[in-house]
């Protein structure tokens, strides 16, 4: 980063006056030093903002343009004369020989201390620094996103935009695939195209008509897809440099994509092709494939939306698609005239994100239910868990875990108990109704104390010899016996079924 001569001069508190070389107030400096040797060009390297006293300035006037030329030959950015010490005023010689070269000359009162101008330069120096840091990582990110949502031609949009500067990418054999912001002419492309020519090594290369170019090969390996250009006013700095490298590294990889895909699509193809010759197909590709859907534990889950229409369906299908992909998850999704199914890695919050409100108008025509995790092979049977919740799941309401199921989530197991609970119990409830007595209560109480009379008695208050009378009562009145497990189990599931 570096700041500008005329960022210096703005600056009201140094109260610098400009004296000559105006036509170089653009000039960037990368760092002040003072020095008061008579030459002391072989200690510079370009870049410097020189501030001086002037007390070896040479005596006469040409020696003083001579000094003005040297610091100009060895790149300083401007020059600063202090004054009220060796020389009241910027000395004339100075002045002409900055005018006439084209570097910036600026008085320094007495007042303003050099040290103020180090310390003002640096600390602009670093807050650039530090923009460029969060820019570049504001960047990175919206490089990797551009390239999920729209390949490689956002990307180029992306860094063109961060870097200010027109970005191309060309292909081996020098064509251009993407340009940004503006196509580049003929001799500007002819430029380019003899630069890469010279060899594969990313380089910064400035040319009097075209600014800096700067160029990095495309690739992986050993494989090469073609070149990303940087066109810009001047060459790039180092986070600059970082951005270029991490969009050639997103480039790479969205070229890469398309081996892997033709790659997936043949071996598709061949499964597909067997499949319609009546051939025995191997499905290991497709459970390989289906891996990719689990979990850092290797786990998956599977959630299903059961429709009342075929427009439910397509409803239910484009809103769970949505929410898969904008989670990020790989999609696998099977839909038929009456429901869609879909597969989650077990840890994938996308199924609490499925609210009833994104499936809209018929949303009351859905019933949705996920499956506990699974390893991928038993994809059957998380499918048969997941119905299984859609179908004790109420319509319009959120999905239905599998794993909180009971016997009696599901209305068909409930009916079937009612029925049975209606039937066997009828005795007991018209003795109690007759007699006004509780034996029903008795034996729920008893019941859900698997036959323990001690316990059953204390939920009741009464005394254990009452409980078993009554107990007693109830299996004359049932002709069951209570003291078979399984008896006991039909009776809690009916009343469970039927309270009333």
């Amino acid at each position: 980063m570096s700041v500008s001569i005329g960022w210096v001069l703005a600056q009201p508190d140094l109260a610098l006056r400009l004296r000559g070389g105006s036509a170089g107030v653009r000039r960037e400096i990368d760092l002040v030093v003072t020095t008061e040797l008579q030459s002391p060009f072989r200690w510079l390297s370009g870049g410097e903002l020189v501030l001086t006293t002037g007390m070896r300035l040479p005596a006469d006037g040409p020696g003083r343009t001579e000094y003005v030329r040297g610091l100009d030959r060895c790149g300083v950015a401007g020059i600063g004369l202090g004054t009220g010490l060796t020389h009241d005023e910027v000395p004339p010689e100075l002045i002409a020989a900055a005018d006439e070269i084209g570097i910036p000359l600026f008085e320094v009162p007495l007042p303003t201390a050099f040290a103020a101008i180090v310390k003002q330069v640096s600390a602009r120096i670093a807050e650039l620094r530090y923009d460029a840091v969060l820019r570049a990582g504001r960047a990175q990110p919206r490089m990797t996103r551009a390239l999920i949502r729209s390949g490689s031609g956002a990307i180029v949009r992306e860094l063109a935009s961060s870097l200010g500067a027109t970005v191309m990418v060309l292909d081996p054999a020098g064509t251009v695939i993407d340009c940004h912001p503006t196509q580049p002419g003929p001799e500007l492309l002819a430029e380019v195209r003899t630069l890469l020519s010279h060899g594969p090594a990313g380089a910064g290369v400035r040319t009097d008509c075209f600014g800096a170019i700067t160029h990095q090969r495309i690739g992986v390996g050993r494989r090469y897809h073609g070149d990303l250009v940087v066109i810009g006013d001047a060459p790039l700095g180092h986070v600059d440099q970082i951005l270029l490298g991490h969009a050639n590294s997103l480039l790479a990889l969205d070229f890469e994509k398309p081996d892997r895909l033709h790659e997936a699509q043949r071996r598709l193809n061949a499964q597909a092709l067997g499949l319609l010759l009546g051939v025995p197909v191997d499905p290991a590709a497709a459970w390989e494939q289906l891996e990719s859907a689990a979990d850092a534990q290797g786990r998956i889950k599977v959630l299903v939306a059961d429709c009342d229409s075929p427009d439910a369906v397509d409803i239910a299908t484009a809103a769970l698609s949505a929410a898969v992909l904008a989670s990020g998850h790989p999609l696998f999704l099977h839909q038929d005239s009456h429901r869609a199914l879909l597969v989650l890695p077990a840890d994938s919050a996308v199924p609490e994100n499925v609210r009833p409100e994104t499936l809209g108008g018929t949303r009351m025509l859905v019933r949705l239910g996920v499956s506990g995790p699974h390893p991928p092979r038993e994809l059957r049977a998380a499918a048969e868990a997941a119905r299984l919740a859609a179908a004790a799941a109420e319509r319009g309401g959120p999905p239905t875990d599998f794993t909180t199921l009971t016997l009696l989530s599901f209305p068909a197991t409930r009916e079937v108990l009612g029925a049975m609970a209606r039937t066997t119990l009828t005795p007991v409830i018209d003795h109690d109704r007759r007699h006004h007595t509780d034996l029903l209560g008795s034996l729920r109480a008893f019941l859900e104390s698997n036959g323990q009379w001690e316990s059953a008695a204390a939920a009741l208050g009464v005394h254990r010899h009452t409980l078993r009378k009554r107990i007693t009562t109830v299996a004359e009145l049932l002709d069951r016996d209570l003291d078979n497990a399984r008896v006991r189990a039909e009776l809690l599931l009916s009343l469970l079924a039927e309270p009333g």
